[in-house]
């Protein structure tokens, strides 16, 4: 059957590889074919070679309360109830996800978010409610609008994990601590199109709050603290080479003892981080300054990348609402300047995790 009456279907198929980001739910509802052909992994991989993809930031975000005070003013702050927030560059506009339907007193505390292909995947966190710590893991398709449940990640209790993906079909988990504050070097991989998961060799340090990124075609798990010195962050960094099977280890990776959450791999395949009110990008066994933070911007929450531009969250301290910042790092001017991105007052509110995802 034709995907378009009186269209050959790879005209058709042209013109269905173009539709907008948030109309593929309502396309894959019209009939089968379009179902079976925008659901098809090379549907993505069609769009891409088209440079049709486009980039999604998935926060997620506590919900903001209004308070109105006399004389007209009005305040705003953060509540303990999170919710994933989107932003869509492109069109410069903030949207909510559906909530997942299992979870009706909002997202887990802590939980990770990463995206893999047109897919976002929610792991672990605590109950917002009993704070029961959760081996849970929720995956929301871009292309359905729907979400389903996926196999509980395996292994016992673990929270403050970090987390990654090849952004194409793997994620990592790696670290974190178990339910008497042990820190961890478990590390795991879940295939989340068999929806099935397999341990991976430890890594050779315990690791709390570790970050892991996907950087330079590997795996990394980056800084984090062992047991006995909670808090402490280490400097060095384990990574993976899938030929061996094996950790190698960086002993001063981060070049400093420094909170590793900020480290993310931009499009030009370089390492940014913030550190100490500055930008910097790793150039061999250095750190080289790109630029400095805004002044609203002394706690970052997450930098995360895409395009040749850098996406900064944080707030100027305790209490505060949270804003976005966009620096363009493939500018040839020495003085990169950020820019604010127009945040509405509902989206303001204290962020816990930020990935991006090309849809």
């Amino acid at each position: 059957m034709d995907l378009l009456p009186g269209l050959p279907n790879d005209i058709a198929l042209e013109c269905l590889i173009r539709l907008p980001l948030d109309q593929f739910s309502k396309a894959s509802s019209v009939c089968s074919n379009w179902k079976r052909e925008i659901k098809h992994p090379m549907f993505r991989q069609r769009r891409k070679n088209s440079g049709l993809t486009r980039p999604v930031f998935a926060l997620t975000q506590a919900m903001v309360s209004t308070i109105r005070k006399p004389h007209g003013i009005t305040t705003f702050s953060s509540t303990q109830i999170y919710r994933l927030s989107l932003y869509d560059p492109e069109k410069e506009c903030w949207y909510d996800l559906p909530p997942i339907p299992e979870l009706v007193d909002g997202l887990p505390m802590f939980c990770r978010v990463v995206g893999v292909g047109s897919e976002l995947v929610v792991i672990g966190g605590c109950d917002p409610v009993s704070w029961r710590v959760m081996d849970s893991v929720f995956i929301y398709s871009f292309i359905s609008g729907t979400w389903r449940c996926g196999a509980h990640m395996p292994g016992g209790q673990r929270l403050f994990f970090g987390c990654v993906s090849d952004l194409e079909r793997f994620v990592v988990v790696a670290g974190g601590h178990d339910d008497e504050k042990n820190a961890l070097k478990s590390v795991l991989l879940y295939d989340v199109a068999k929806d099935d998961w397999v341990a991976m060799p430890d890594v050779a340090s315990e690791r709390d709050e570790c970050k892991c990124t996907f950087y330079q075609g590997k795996f990394h798990v980056i800084g984090g603290y062992p047991t006995h010195a909670q808090g402490q962050f280490q400097r060095s960094a384990e990574v993976f080479d899938v030929a061996t099977w094996r950790w190698s280890m960086e002993e001063d990776f981060l070049g400093a003892d420094t909170c590793p959450q900020s480290c993310v791999e931009g499009e030009d395949g370089r390492l940014y981080m913030c550190r100490d009110g500055d930008v910097v990008v790793k150039c061999g066994a250095m750190w080289k300054h790109v630029a400095r933070l805004p002044a609203e911007v002394s706690n970052v929450a997450y930098l995360t990348a895409w395009q040749g531009k850098l996406l900064a969250v944080g707030n100027a301290g305790f209490d505060e609402l949270y804003g976005g910042y966009e620096l363009d790092v493939s500018s040839e001017s020495r003085e990169k300047k950020w820019r604010k991105l127009d945040t509405p007052d509902e989206y303001t509110g204290h962020v816990q995790s930020v990935c991006c995802l090309e849809i």
